[in-house]
């Protein structure tokens, strides 16, 4: 059965106004009209965005408590304790509030938990030890907005807090000398999407202009741990998470950083003068989180805080070792949960909901992942402890089912809460198959089977003349790529697909021809469909990328889907 392709339609008008006042090609300016850019002053400043156009610092909430309860620590020389948290925003969260910290003259130590022995967010074991070395100010980052009890703790022990979060805001504000969140209702800031990270480095930002510190400087020093957390965080990337990603990137290129080098060549991206998003997504990203899913987090900030190249190759070495490891793990998982899942009648499920006490917690979020990808119904992975009698789990989901509701909604079951697209919750084993049922049954009442039919979403039709070699590489200002601005997606109807021929990596080199007559060469890394016949026509859904094959640039397709045209 044919997939159902659902492309946006074009406006002719609108994207014939940003070729004339941008000078850019159409498909450039399909795509922007398509994401909402359709005034040029909006759209030129997407395309060519500038550091100076982040906002002002000081108009995040509580900027200015924070700042002075950072620089009296300063200036008395008062031990600030940083606590952080076991993924990739929490650790170069982290890593970048003690580098600046300790840079002005502060007395600092940096805290990350260990997601088997802490948990998420701050255990009052770390209040306890911040209290042990003596510590004056505690302050958050990635974490503590929700973190009532903590907080107190810190305040009894006779310490200072100052939060600094990017999660959304509860009924009530933890009891916290400042809380700096742009999701506070009272925020004056431009842009509330903000990474941990992001809302570290602007509001240390701050401090540095007021300490007349090279602004230039410190975005040299700092970007390249912004654009870290951003992306693997996966933030949208528009607005200021676009201009820090795209400024980021450069710096983390050039990163003088020993732990990032090190990382950088355990990834091979050692020699790349010029990384994208995908870079961090995939290679970087993967390596940092692996650590604190499976082992201690704490190795991962110790490889972004140290000075010494031969300690940053051993623990970059170790780390992705790790990852390997979880690799592998996460490999066995998902496919014991795909064989589980497939024994089920999935038409009649809603949701899913797998578990074993033999996952590991720390992977069972990948699984639910692969487990969307692969079913396109919401997902829990849940992992069980049997002595303890506790369980775990990690959600992912579609559009239209928001997990943070589905969570809340089960209160008297579940304890956690998340985003909509990905969650997480703690509960009881002797509840879990009543916690199947009833994340079943709640998903029907929101989800229809249309919601799981099969459709692929392009961002534009076009002919194949609009991606001449020109019209793709002018495409690359479109970048970086990522959550809220991924590559675009093209259609072209009624192809003649010529051949396809098997490749060393596992993919099908295709060669096509456009109803225009013209000729492109795209790889499709799936098998060779059962209906393939070079005499009928095909409906071609692609990316577009540059090939460099000796020294011969040309555009390439890279296909994402074929089918058999309507018209046959």
């Amino acid at each position: 059965m044919p997939i159902r392709i659902f492309s946006f339609p074009r406006d002719a008008a609108k994207e014939a106004l940003l070729q004339t006042e941008l000078g850019i090609p159409s498909a450039v300016a399909a795509i922007l009209v398509r994401r909402g850019y359709v005034d040029p002053t909006d759209a030129d400043r997407f395309l060519n965005p500038k550091m100076d156009q982040l906002g002002d610092p000081r108009l995040l909430p509580d900027y200015a408590k924070a700042r002075d309860e950072i620089l009296l620590a300063r200036e008395s020389k008062q031990l600030i304790f940083v606590h952080g948290d076991y993924d990739v925003d929490g650790v170069t969260s982290a890593s970048l509030f003690a580098r600046f910290l300790d840079k002005i003259g502060c007395n600092v130590f940096a805290h990350v938990p260990h997601r088997m022995k802490e948990g998420y967010g701050i255990h009052l074991s770390a209040v306890e030890k911040a209290k042990e070395m003596g510590a004056k100010l505690f302050l958050t980052c990635d974490c503590g907005i929700g973190a009532h009890e903590q907080v107190e703790a810190a305040l009894e022990a006779g310490m200072r807090v100052v939060v600094t979060d990017h999660h959304l805001v509860g009924d009530t504000l933890p009891k916290a000398h400042a809380i700096v969140n742009p999701h506070r209702s009272d925020s004056l800031y431009p842009f509330k999407e903000l990474c941990g990270a992001g809302v570290v480095f602007r509001l240390c930002e701050g401090i540095a202009r007021e300490l007349d510190l090279p602004v230039n400087k410190y975005h040299d020093n700092f970007l390249d741990l912004a654009v870290l957390g951003t992306v693997a965080d996966v933030m949208p990337l528009t607005g200021e998470n676009r201009i820090i990603t795209k400024f980021g990137l450069k710096s983390l290129a050039s990163t003088k950083k020993k732990g990032l080098i090190a990382l950088k060549n355990v990834a091979d991206l050692g020699e790349k003068d010029k990384l994208k998003a995908g870079n961090i997504g995939f290679q970087l990203g993967p390596r940092l989180n692996a650590t604190g899913r499976i082992d201690d987090a704490a190795r991962a900030l110790k490889l972004l805080m140290t000075q010494d190249e031969g300690e940053a190759r051993s623990l970059a070495k170790e780390i992705d070792d790790i990852n390997k490891d979880r690799k592998d793990r996460q490999k066995e998982m998902v496919d014991e949960a795909i064989a589980y899942v497939e024994t089920l009648d999935i038409q009649s499920l809603f949701a899913i909901v797998v578990g074993s006490d033999q996952w590991h917690p720390g992977i069972i979020g990948l699984v639910a992942g692969r487990l969307v990808e692969k079913f396109g119904r919401p997902s829990f992975a849940m992992s069980y402890d049997t002595e303890t009698g506790d369980l775990r789990c990690s959600a992912r989901s579609i559009p239209g089912f928001h997990l943070g509701d589905a969570i809340r909604a089960h209160a008297h079951l579940l304890s956690g809460g998340g985003h909509a697209m990905a969650a997480g919750f703690g509960a009881r084993l002797q509840d879990a198959e009543q916690i199947a049922e009833s994340l079943n049954a709640y998903a029907g009442s929101k989800l229809t089977s249309e919601d799981f039919e099969p459709i692929i979403e392009v961002d534009a039709e076009v002919l194949e003349k609009e991606l001449t070699l020109k019209e793709v590489i002018a495409m690359e200002a479109l970048e970086p790529y990522g959550q809220a601005n991924p590559a675009p997606t093209f259609c072209v109807r009624d192809c003649i697909l010529h051949e396809l021929v098997p490749c060393r990596n596992e993919s099908l080199k295709a060669r096509i021809s456009s109803p225009e007559g013209g000729t492109v060469t795209g790889f499709y890394h799936r098998e060779t469909p059962e209906w393939f016949d070079p005499r009928i026509a095909v409906d071609a859904i692609f990316k577009v990328d540059i090939n460099d094959w000796n020294g011969v640039i040309s555009p390439q397709w890279k296909i994402q889907h074929l089918q058999p045209s309507a018209a046959q």
